[in-house]
């Protein structure tokens, strides 16, 4: 038996562009990365109008797009292609996956934020919260359970991690704390939201994610398996 028969799986976001278009089941794998984007990027927009406090980036964005006049999603968009330049020297590879979370999960809080109404009592607003932190955690594993490539930020973590050879936990954390305090610093919505958010996204997408990751073989591995088919059996 070959070496490369021995592995598991391929992971999907370690594969080119090209060769993710080969594996198999992609428009069922296209269809659940974009059901969990758009709920990714509407649970967002569910926060912010909570009045309670936005996710962490989500602090920023809605910081600078305060200041300069343009909508949280457009700002959100304009991030996601700084943070990918970022990615160039970390030698991180980009997946459909990550061209298309760059861009719908913007456009999905600006639909949620045009949607959605703002929360007008406390209750209502709490409500808001807790629903969308649960939809973003169940959102995000449905999107990475599609296999089609980390986020922006995501890659930006993995990225640092394998550079500095740090855990990827300990780098997230830094990395949230300082977009967060820069986010608080030009005036983001930092409230309790925040902090039930980032308590709360873990456990979540890790109790979600096994119940919805697509397992996928690459063009390559099924071309491996049809060959072991076809092969005449020992006789016995």
């Amino acid at each position: 038996m070959r070496r490369d028969q021995r592995r598991g799986p391929a992971r999907l976001d370690n594969l080119t562009l090209r060769e993710q278009l080969k594996v198999d089941r992609l428009p069922l794998r296209l269809l659940q990365m974009m059901v969990g984007l758009t709920g990714f990027g509407v649970s967002l927009a569910m926060l912010l109008e909570s009045g309670l406090g936005g996710a962490p980036w989500d602090v920023l964005h809605a910081a600078v797009a305060d200041r300069i006049g343009l909508s949280v999603g457009s700002v959100s968009i304009a991030v996601s292609f700084v943070v990918l330049l970022l990615w160039i020297p970390l030698r991180e590879r980009i997946g459909i996956g990550t061209v298309a979370n760059s861009i719908w999960v913007g456009v999905s809080i600006d639909l949620g934020m045009l949607v959605l109404p703002e929360a007008g009592t406390l209750p209502i607003a709490v409500a808001m919260m807790i629903a969308g932190v649960v939809i973003n955690g169940i959102s995000g594993a449905v999107y990475i359970g599609a296999q089609l490539g980390a986020g922006p930020r995501d890659g930006l973590m993995t990225g640092l991690g394998r550079v500095l050879r740090r855990p990827v936990g300990p780098v997230r954390i830094a990395l949230e704390i300082l977009v967060l305090a820069t986010g608080w610093a030009l005036g983001g919505p930092l409230g309790a939201g925040t902090v039930v958010y980032a308590i709360g996204l873990g456990p979540i997408i890790q109790l979600t994610l096994p119940s919805v990751t697509l397992r996928v073989r690459t063009d390559r591995e099924r071309s491996d398996s049809d060959q072991q088919s076809r092969a005449p059996q020992p006789s016995p």
